[in-house]
């Protein structure tokens, strides 16, 4: 069990660094973004995510449910993004009640948009954790690294894609740096923690996989698409699409 452990930590620990190197874009901008510049970010964010919710979690989890048998495929990932799409919904009629002054636009945007990553990490670090476990047992060593090394260079953007608004918001450099951070420590917490309750955390990958997708769904049609909404920002959002599709189907 300790082998495992620490195998799962070293996987995941891995991505957890890589979303801290996206995060510490902000150190590379000085002064305060153009507008275009704001805009065509949020873009790339909606598009990396868009691309993720669909290649990282909604086709995984519909082959895992396959794999299971239990139920058909597509009801696990149905179920799930609905819920993931209720909870992020839920959470934003909350947030504006979190403030006691009015809730200013931009606050409300990003702690969406770190919520429904973080959600994101939570998946991928189960499955990197389960995967790590595996090869310390003799099973699989280079898909768990591949695995990892996906996940890991998809996290880079991601850990740029909120530290980056979060900065545009008027944070600090180091703030920012620390929300874009802080959204991928929930991948090793979450792969060591499946190592200790694999037997019943496989069974739920799949819905799991599909929530996350929903209330990443959610975040970009709700909030970044229409602030972004211009050409910087079209063309930010297919760029970021093509960076994560791209990742996801080389290196899945």
């Amino acid at each position: 069990m300790l082998q495992s452990l620490g195998w799962a930590a070293l996987g995941t620990g891995f991505t957890f660094l890589m979303t801290t190197l996206g995060a510490a874009m902000v150190f590379f901008f000085s002064g305060e973004p153009r507008p275009r510049f704001q805009k065509a970010m949020l873009g790339f964010a909606a598009g990396v995510m868009t691309a993720a919710s669909v290649w990282s979690l909604l086709l995984p989890a519909i082959d895992q449910a396959v794999e299971e048998g239990r139920f058909p495929g597509w009801l696990p990932a149905a179920a799930g993004m609905l819920l993931g799409v209720v909870f992020l919904a839920a959470l934003d009629s909350v947030l504006p009640r979190l403030r006691r002054k009015p809730l200013e636009g931009a606050w409300r945007q990003n702690a969406l948009l770190m919520t429904a990553i973080t959600l994101h990490n939570v998946p991928e670090g189960m499955a990197v954790g389960l995967a790590f476990a595996l090869a310390a047992s003799g099973e699989n060593l280079a898909g768990a690294a591949a695995l990892a090394m996906g996940i890991g260079i998809q996290n880079f953007p991601e850990g740029a894609a909120i530290a980056l608004p979060l900065r545009q918001e008027g944070k600090s450099r180091s703030r920012a740096f620390l929300g874009g951070m802080l959204s991928g420590v929930v991948e090793p917490l979450f792969g060591v923690l499946v190592v200790l309750m694999a037997a019943w955390a496989r069974p739920l990958m799949p819905w799991l996989l599909s929530f996350a997708a929903g209330a990443m769904l959610y975040v970009v049609v709700e909030e970044l698409v229409p602030q972004a909404h211009s050409r910087a920002g079209t063309c930010g959002f297919v760029g970021g699409f093509l960076i994560m599709m791209v990742l996801d189907v080389a290196l899945g």
